[in-house]
Formats: structure tokens, sequence, C-alpha cells
């Protein structure tokens, strides 16, 4: 197991909302009084406050939001980090940002606001045993293959699953990887790994934990806010 310094995360919230409908990037919308980042980064530091955070942001949004740390007096200590042109380069840019070669990495989505702090935890410690651990959940509806021509074929859900973050690594690991140049098929932090040919160790995710994404979404993520405190 590593020490509790060697911890770190990276909160990527490179996305301009576009699906909101709205000229606030979604990572800044309020749900429970506060912006969504700092409802993610609370998380994070509820797990530990000696926890290495690091937030990747296009470096445009950089003043806008010290302006609503400054408003909602958030003191949760973090480093903001320039995003890049794409999730991928704004990964590596997070990862660039950490001087040390060991330790543990938690790579997460900043618009996902309700992980578990028990995922959490899990991602760490299953991370330093297997090299990885990615959070995923198993699927409730049925599903289709369908191939270009519209044609549909059932498929087992049981052999599939959703994927969520934090994807936890070991540090030198995900480093190394992120040295490959970018290919369409890194959809996300694990398959970067995966690319070395390095297995992925999967965990259990939590079913609340969803990328919010749509109005709807945000709806949704008042509801759980105001579910949790009633």
């Amino acid at each position: 197991m590593v020490k509790r310094n060697e911890k770190h995360a990276i909160i990527v919230a490179g996305g301009a909302g576009v699906r909101m409908g709205g000229e606030i990037p979604k990572q800044f919308l309020p749900i429970g009084g506060l912006p969504v980042l700092m409802h993610t980064l609370i998380k994070f530091n509820a797990y530990d406050p000696t926890i290495n955070l690091i937030l990747v942001l296009p470096e445009s949004q950089f003043k806008y939001w010290k302006d609503l740390c400054k408003k909602h007096s958030f003191k949760v200590s973090h480093r903001l980090v320039k995003g890049g042109s794409s999730r991928f380069n704004s990964v590596k840019n997070g990862l660039n940002n950490i001087a040390e070669e060991d330790g543990l990495v938690a790579i997460h989505d900043g618009v996902r606001p309700f992980v578990s702090e028990k995922v959490i935890q899990l991602s760490f410690a299953e991370a330093s045993l297997h090299g990885s651990a990615i959070a995923v959940i198993p699927l409730k509806d049925s599903i289709r293959k369908v191939d270009t021509n519209g044609i549909s074929q059932y498929k087992n859900r049981d052999a599939f699953r959703l994927v969520q973050t934090p994807q936890t690594f070991l540090l030198k690991k995900i480093k190394a990887a992120f040295l490959s140049d970018e290919e369409p098929f890194f959809t996300d932090d694990a398959t970067v790994y995966e690319n070395m040919g390095w297995e992925v160790h999967l965990i259990a995710g939590n079913q609340e934990n969803i990328k919010l994404t749509t109005p709807e979404d945000l709806s949704f993520a008042n509801y759980l806010l105001e579910s949790k405190t009633n």
C-alpha cells in the first residue's frame, strides 16, 4: 500500500456544456447551492484531506473559477492546471504536473459529483494491488447491437459493464501509458492503460455516480441532494 502523501487525484472538467443548453459550462452550474465541480472536489477531500488535488480546466475559465471560489468561500486545497485540446491531452497535462513518479493517481470526471467515498477508497486500495482500478456498474436494460445496415442483434447484458470514473492507477504506469500518441479508440483512461498490454482491473462503482450532461441530469442531481438532506 502507498503512503497518504503519495495519493493524487486529477479532476478533469474541460466540457463546454453544449447539451445543457446554456452559456455556463456544466461544471459550474449550481446544484444544492454550489457549483457541480465543488461537490466533486469536496468528495475527494472528504475521503482524504491530504490528497493532492489537481483540477484541469480550460485556461480561459481560470478567472471564472477563482471568482466562484471567492464567492462561495471555497477552501478545499487544489491546484489549477491548463486543459488540452482533448480529454486525453487534458489528463496528460495533469499527469505532467505531478513531479513524483511513485504513488497512485485517480482520474475523475469533474461532472460526476456523486461518486461515493467508498468507491474512491476502494479504487486506491485495489489499484495499489493490481496497478489499476476502474469503477463500473452492471447494465439494467436489455441491449442490442446494431450494424451499419440497421439490423440489430440481441446481446447478453451480463457480459457488459458501464464504465464510470474514478479510474485509478499506479502513477508510474499511467504516466508511461500517456507517453503514447493519442488514438481514436482512447475513449477513457483505461483504454490508454490497456493499450500498453496491461490488464484493466474492474471494481464496483455506485449507481448514482452519473455524469451530468443534460438538463434532466441536473434536475436528478438536485433531487439526489435533496433526498440526502431530508
